[in-house]
């Protein structure tokens, strides 16, 4: 029987990491405007049946936990347990609808391409809008986004359960950790948060929705 893949967040620790789950590093690669597009594969990593994770952001062996958080890291959560039908706001559109979890986003910039996608779904009636907002909405890492159909389909990607440790060019530090698949989350206390599709985890310790990403990676003036 496979092992159940799984993260448990360390109470003001790293992230430990069950299941063989496996983990690599992806880059954004933007346009000029610094928007992303797509995403590029920089590194594999070795294959381990549990591993840990660096949360406070002070690991020399990123993206791995080399117990730098000893040193009076406070990784206290403060996200709350709601279901993203909870966060999401509805915004009906010409072609299709969206949901927004605005809390939950962490920067990627796929939604700014082509106009934008709010502006796409509430102004656009070309065919190719749907296939634009497809893309920002599927590509969103933090699961912010997702379009809904007019027949009240919602579209989510196909992830496999796996982890990516993502790079932005435009960001002065590495993150987040873009845990994929539906993977379920265990908070410090031992209660599991809703389980989705796709999240970012905050891995430069400065996140105050923990241990959600908030974007503070992306520095000062985000």
């Amino acid at each position: 029987m496979e092992d159940v893949k799984k993260v448990k967040v360390l109470k003001d620790g790293p992230y430990q990491v069950t299941g063989a789950v496996c983990l690599d590093e992806l880059k954004y690669i933007t346009n000029h405007r610094g928007f992303a597009l797509e995403y590029e594969k920089v590194q594999q990593y070795p294959g381990k049946e549990s591993y840990c994770l660096c949360r406070c952001g002070l690991s020399q062996k990123k993206p791995y936990c080399d117990g730098a958080h000893i040193n009076g890291f406070d990784g206290t959560e403060t996200a709350s347990h709601k279901t993203y039908d909870e966060m999401a706001k509805f915004i009906p559109g010409k072609q299709m609808d969206l949901l927004d979890a605005e809390d939950l986003c962490a920067v990627a910039r796929f939604c700014d391409t082509k106009s934008g996608t709010w502006n796409l779904v509430g102004t656009a009636e070309n065919p190719e809008a749907v296939d634009i907002v497809r893309h920002h909405c599927t590509y969103c890492p933090s699961g912010r986004l997702t379009m809904v159909t007019k027949e009240g389909n919602r579209i989510e990607p196909y992830l496999l359960k796996e982890i990516s440790l993502l790079v932005d060019p435009l960001a002065p530090e590495k993150g987040p950790l873009w845990v994929k698949g539906g993977i379920e989350i265990e908070d410090a206390d031992g209660t599991c948060y809703p389980v989705r599709n796709r999240v970012t985890l905050c891995c430069c310790g400065k996140s105050k929705n923990k241990p959600f990403c908030d974007a503070t990676h992306m520095g000062d003036d985000e």
